[in-house]
Formats: structure tokens, C-alpha cells, sequence
């Protein structure tokens, strides 16, 4: 299976007194717009998921609709799930996966989860990677238990952009 990850867009800063609660921070115009580039970026990459999974927090799901919109995937066919939230183990994610008989999906979430979940699949005890806000890597899943991948591509989100223009 080929498992895309893509990191939430630049979203309002948790620590504006004006901030709302975690769950419901959002992503800022700012943060749409490259958000919007970045994602045009994977289209111009091919990439065509089964199934697009997100984190239910509200930054991971307003990038993930600017994802499937970017990709032409259905926005009522996205799957939230909280294996994807910044705390959650990589464990939980590979078990989600590993019940999905799709060969490619695209995974919206967090730091420092995403990059777990990278480090998790090549075997490292410790972070890889530090991907940036709308920045974007492939892993090649060979197996989730005991879980076995290498990593196919990184993209930094002005990577993304450039390949969109």
C-alpha cells in the first residue's frame, strides 16, 4: 500500500489570546492559500487515493477538503479518524490501514504524530522527519504487523507549490 501523508496547513497560532480551543483552531487565509498551492502540487504528482483518512480536528479537516478538492475525491467520502490526532500512537494508525484493502490513501493529520507514524514504518525509535505545515511524504507499506515500509518521497509544502505552477 502506498501512504501518503500530508500535514495540516498553517492554522491560528494556539497561543493568540483570541485562539479557540485545540479542536477547533482553524486554518488562516494564509494558510488556505498555500494550503490550496500545496495541494494542487499533489495533483500535478498523480496522486489518485482510494480513500482520504483525517484527523476530526477542525485545521486537519478543512486541509483535507482543500486536498479532495484539489484532487477531484468526493469531500462526503472522507474518513475521520483519531489515530491520526497529534497524540495518537502509530500503532493505531497502521491497524486502521491495515483493514483497508485500497492501494493508495492519503492520511491528513499532525506533528508530531505524522512524523511517529514515518519513523514507526521504517523501524527508527526516533523521528526522521519534521515535515512542515502542508508539507507532504509517500511510504511504501509492505506489511503493518509487525509494520515494515521505506519512505518513497518527501515534499516540502513550497515544493508542493512550485510543482502546481
Amino acid at each position: 500500500m502506498i501512504v501518503h501523508l500530508f500535514r495540516h496547513g498553517i492554522a491560528v497560532d494556539r497561543e493568540d489570546p483570541a485562539s479557540p480551543p485545540d479542536a477547533d483552531r482553524f486554518l488562516t487565509p494564509k494558510g488556505i492559500a498555500k494550503t490550496e498551492a500545496a495541494a494542487r502540487g499533489l495533483h500535478a504528482l498523480g496522486i489518485k487515493p482510494g480513500i482520504i483518512l483525517t484527523s476530526p480536528l477542525l485545521r486537519a479537516v478543512q486541509t483535507a477538503e482543500i486536498v479532495c478538492n484539489a484532487l477531484g475525491y468526493p469531500v462526503k467520502k472522507l474518513h475521520y479518524t483519531d489515530a491520526l490526532k497529534s497524540e495518537a500512537k502509530p500503532a493505531n494508525l497502521f491497524k486502521e490501514l491495515a483493514g483497508i484493502k485500497i492501494d493508495e490513501v492519503i492520511c491528513v493529520g499532525h506533528a508530531p504524530n505524522l512524523d511517529e507514524v514515518i519513523a514507526y514504518a521504517i523501524g527508527s525509535r526516533s523521528a526522521v522527519t519534521s515535515l512542515k505545515k502542508a508539507g507532504f511524504a509517500s511510504l511504501k507499506v509492505e506489511s503493518f504487523s509487525p509494520p515494515h515500509g521505506s519512505i518513497v518521497a518527501i515534499y516540502t509544502p513550497r515544493a508542493l507549490r512550485f510543482l502546481a505552477e
